[in-house]
This record gives structure tokens, sequence and C-alpha cells, in this order.
């Protein structure tokens, strides 16, 4: 049972490494980013704002999946 725990938490933090790394490339830099990405200024009247907003929350989100399930591993490695 516990090699089965360890084998879906290892996976819940594989998927949330390569999630939180795709929402962090959509991210602006210096240029438009995510809103950018569709059309630049267009993109403004349609509330590009809420999308960076929410990009935001779910990359928080992600994060938060990902640094758990870290830990998780770790005490699944460690303890006998």
């Amino acid at each position: 049972m516990r090699t089965i725990v360890l084998y879906i938490v290892l996976v819940v933090n594989v998927v949330s490494m390569f999630a939180m790394i795709a929402g962090i490339l959509m991210h602006s830099g210096r240029g438009g980013g995510l809103s950018d990405m569709f059309g630049g200024g267009g993109g403004t009247a349609l509330g590009s704002s809420a999308a960076e907003r929410n990009l935001n929350r779910i990359t928080f989100v992600l994060s938060l999946v990902w640094i758990f399930s870290v830990l998780a591993l770790s005490f699944l490695l460690v303890s006998p």
C-alpha cells in the first residue's frame, strides 16, 4: 500500500512541476505575457487582467501542491 501511495505522490509531483513550469512561462515579463499572447491591445478589452490574476492563482496553487508533494515524498522515503 505504501508503494502505491509513493508512486501516486511521485506522479502528482512530476505533473505539478511541469504544469507550474508552463504557468510560469505564460506569465508576463517585460511584455504582456498571457494578455499579449492574444493580440495585445485587443486582449485588454476582453479582460486580460482577470486572466493574469487567474494565472497567478493557478500557479500559486500548483506551487503549493508541488511543495506538499515534496514533503510527502520526503516522509515516505525516509520513514521505515
